[in-house]
């Protein structure tokens, strides 16, 4: 064997050793698993011609490959969603249960931090995901997004300042969390409308996501009683299952064994005030199978 195929199988070894966190990352920082996948590919092609002898940290160095490739692609994206039809939301995925296991991952890749994630600017983004959820260096995100490791520092502070003021308000036990869901399934099974108002906060949000092609709301539903009409009459003719999604308890409704709508679920002292409804078909490709998703 050729000491350049054997170059080649270290590399591919090294490159699939770390293809779920380069996912991840890249995921985190597009909300599109098709354009992650498309991140990886450029990754690999980057990684495949560089002189791996000279790479001191693989992981770090593989980390740094995705995330510009997702920066340019991220920019590229933002232009493309202003002409998006009604609310743009996170592609949603099926996700394994070490996912729920691990806290901060899981509040990391929910339907609702994604939505936050998307307030920032693409350099703020990235730089608030490779410290907070991945814990790297100043040093190192600073050659990732080409910027000094004061200026990052900068960035971390006031990223950390606008996700945090973005949160939900209080801290939700898993306890009453979990209360919650089950009675919000439930609800939504029986298509019962006023379960539903009492689950739904005054102000509860519905946003939900068609592109276009499916039947969905322009614009945000605001109001319990509004929203929960809306999910009476969704729900009425497809057959939820509760499902991982996105590390979280979700709803997946499907209409003659095919996935129609994913709901997934914001929940505040105790009740709902967000609900996220992906109807567009585009995105629905990935809950037939886990995603693998790794820190």
């Amino acid at each position: 064997m050729s000491a350049q195929s054997t170059d080649t199988d270290t590399a591919t070894e090294v490159f699939l050793a770390h293809r779920s966190l380069l996912f991840t990352v890249a995921y985190e920082l597009l909300g599109s698993a098709a354009d992650a996948e498309d991140v990886l590919q450029e990754t690999w092609l980057k990684w495949s011609g560089v002189d791996h002898a000279e790479v001191r940290d693989q992981r770090a160095y593989l980390v740094r490959i995705s995330t510009r490739q997702a920066l340019t692609r991220l920019r590229t994206l933002a232009r493309r969603r202003e002409s998006y039809v009604g609310p743009w939301l996170p592609e949603p995925l099926l996700t394994a249960p070490d996912v729920a296991e691990d806290v901060e991952l899981a509040d990391s890749v929910s339907m609702a931090m994604l939505l936050v994630l998307e307030t920032l600017t693409p350099t703020e983004r990235a730089v608030f995901v490779l410290r907070e959820v991945f814990d790297l260096g100043y040093e190192e995100i600073a050659e990732a997004v080409e910027k000094s490791p004061a200026a990052v520092r900068q960035i971390a502070h006031r990223a950390r300042g606008h996700v945090a003021a973005r949160r939900p308000r209080a801290e939700v036990s898993a306890a009453q969390t979990r209360h919650t869901w089950d009675a919000f399934r439930r609800a939504v099974e029986t298509g019962e409308l006023q379960p539903l108002v009492d689950l739904l906060a005054p102000d509860v949000v519905l946003l939900t996501d068609g592109g276009g092609v499916a039947r969905a709301a322009l614009a945000p539903v605001v109001g319990a009683e509004q929203v929960a009409a809306v999910l009476a009459r969704i729900a009425a003719t497809v057959s939820p299952l509760a499902a991982q999604v996105n590390g979280h308890q979700a709803l997946v409704l499907r209409l003659a064994g095919r996935v129609e709508t994913v709901l997934a679920l914001r929940v505040e002292r105790g009740l709902i005030t967000g609900v996220f409804a992906v109807r567009n078909p585009e995105k629905l490709s990935r809950l037939n199978e886990e995603t693998v998703l790794r820190r």
